[in-house]
C-alpha cells in the first residue's frame, strides 16, 4: 500500500466513523463555522481548563474532507495547551496551503490531509474546523466562514 492509499483510508475512516462527534454539555467555549462553497456546517464545543483543552466535540454536516478533518483535529488537540495547539494550527495551515510545505512525521494521522492541497477548492473544507477552533479558543462569537 502506498502513502496516498494510506492517507485516503484515514480520511474515509474518519468520515465514516468520526471521533468526538456529538454534544458536549459542559463546554465553556464554542464556535460555529460554515463553508458556503461546499455547504459544510460545524459547531465546535470545548472545555478549556486554564490553558489546556480538556475535551472537545463537534456537530454538524459536511463533506468527507470536512468531517474527517474535524475528527482528526479533535483527536490531535485534546489534552494539549493553547501554545501547542497554536503551533499545530500553523503547521497544518502551512501543509494545506503551501505546495512545498512538508507533512512532518510529528503530525501523525493529520498528515493524511496533505493530499487536499492538490485540490485547492477543498482546502477550505479541511481548514474550516481549524479556523472554528481558533474562534472558540479566542471566545470570538462571530460565525466563522471560509469565504
Amino acid at each position: 500500500m502506498d502513502l496516498a492509499d494510506l492517507y485516503r483510508d484515514v480520511i474515509v475512516d474518519h468520515n465514516r466513523n468520526p471521533r468526538n462527534f456529538g454534544p458536549l454539555d459542559d463546554a465553556n467555549r464554542h464556535a460555529d463555522g460554515h463553508n458556503p462553497l461546499c455547504g459544510d456546517r460545524l459547531t465546535l464545543r470545548l472545555v478549556l481548563d486554564g490553558d489546556v483543552i480538556r475535551d472537545l466535540r463537534f456537530e454538524g454536516k459536511g463533506c468527507a474532507i470536512s468531517t474527517a478533518s474535524a475528527s482528526l483535529m479533535t483527536e490531535a488537540v485534546k489534552g494539549h495547551s493553547l501554545a501547542e495547539v497554536e503551533t499545530l494550527f500553523h503547521t497544518v495551515h502551512d501543509m494545506l496551503t503551501r505546495q512545498d510545505a512538508p507533512a512532518p512525521a510529528s503530525l501523525g494521522k493529520l498528515a493524511a490531509l496533505s493530499g487536499v492541497r492538490e485540490f485547492p477548492s477543498r482546502v477550505k473544507c479541511a481548514s474550516l474546523c481549524w479556523h472554528t477552533l481558533n474562534a472558540a479558543l479566542h471566545d470570538d462569537q462571530k460565525p466563522v466562514s471560509t469565504e
